[in-house]
């Protein structure tokens, strides 16, 4: 649950102590950050306004088209300068956070970055969407599948050296097997996680492997799979809020979210056009 930072009414942190993973919400008219280090690995992305931001005895503008980078224990520092407000979100990644990343994406360690500022906007965006998935805490299966993808992506344009993060396979034997298990269980408790260990793959290969074969990744398509149950049940006069629980949705709000973005329609108006 989000709270407020008692030294600082605009910031507001999100903690996932189990998974090393920490989130924060930041909003300033004004604020300054000295000199400082962190024992964890730091994501920040501006989203309005901007920042100076200091590191490696360099100064750069943090704008809402960058997104800045330091390795655990780096120096760096931040001031308002040109600008007269820094909204941004940030990710601070500790150990184990990071151990599990490298096991998701199937390499021994993450890499080191030698510089800071980095751009790239569908990078950016699936940063930001990855923070809100996380900071919404309603979709483990999101959360996993943004964190991994978005990271795997940084890690291979930027991180240092080679990593030899490995492709998905162009396999439609595999995928089938896949898709099997999601038709079949799509309102348990699946796991990202699981589904790739089930056909030997790491989880950022899972994701390349639907991307390539299926043409969605993999929550796009368990959400086409919950909402085709869905449609099912309702037809059947049963009530969306129960609907959304048979098949494998958060909540009702989320039954409703996925519906209408996908027909255009609530789950109740679908409910009363299929009784009608």
């Amino acid at each position: 649950m989000a709270r407020p930072d008692p030294r600082n009414s605009s910031q507001y942190w999100w903690d996932r102590h189990l998974s090393g993973l920490s989130l924060l919400c930041a909003d300033f008219t004004t604020h300054e950050y000295p000199p400082h280090t962190h024992d964890a690995l730091v994501v920040a992305v501006t989203e309005l306004g901007g920042s100076v931001v200091k590191s490696r005895g360099q100064v750069q503008d943090a704008q809402a088209s960058t997104m800045f980078v330091f390795n655990p224990a780096e120096p760096h520092a931040g001031w308002m300068g040109w600008s007269e407000r820094w909204q941004y979100r940030a990710m601070y990644l500790a150990q184990s956070a990071l151990d599990g990343l490298a096991d998701g994406l199937g390499i021994d360690a993450v890499p080191y970055f030698t510089r800071n500022l980095f751009g790239g906007p569908d990078l950016i965006r699936g940063f930001l969407a990855m923070h809100h998935a996380i900071e919404e805490g309603r979709d483990a299966f999101r959360e996993r599948e943004l964190l991994v993808g978005s990271f795997g992506i940084l890690f291979r344009r930027h991180g240092s050296g080679h990593i030899g993060i490995k492709a998905a396979p162009r396999d439609s034997v595999l995928a089938a097997r896949v898709t099997a298990r999601m038709d079949a269980e799509y309102a348990s408790d699946l796991r990202l996680e699981g589904l790739a260990a089930g056909i030997g793959l790491t989880t950022f290969q899972l994701i390349g492997l639907f991307k390539r074969t299926v043409g969605l990744t993999p929550h796009a398509y368990l959400t086409q799979v919950r909402l085709g149950a869905a449609c099912r049940h309702l037809r059947r006069a049963a009530a969306p809020a129960e609907v959304a629980t048979a098949v494998g949705f958060y909540d009702q709000s989320a039954l409703n979210k996925h519906f209408k973005r996908c027909y255009g329609i609530t789950p109740l108006q679908f409910a009363r056009a299929a009784a009608a």
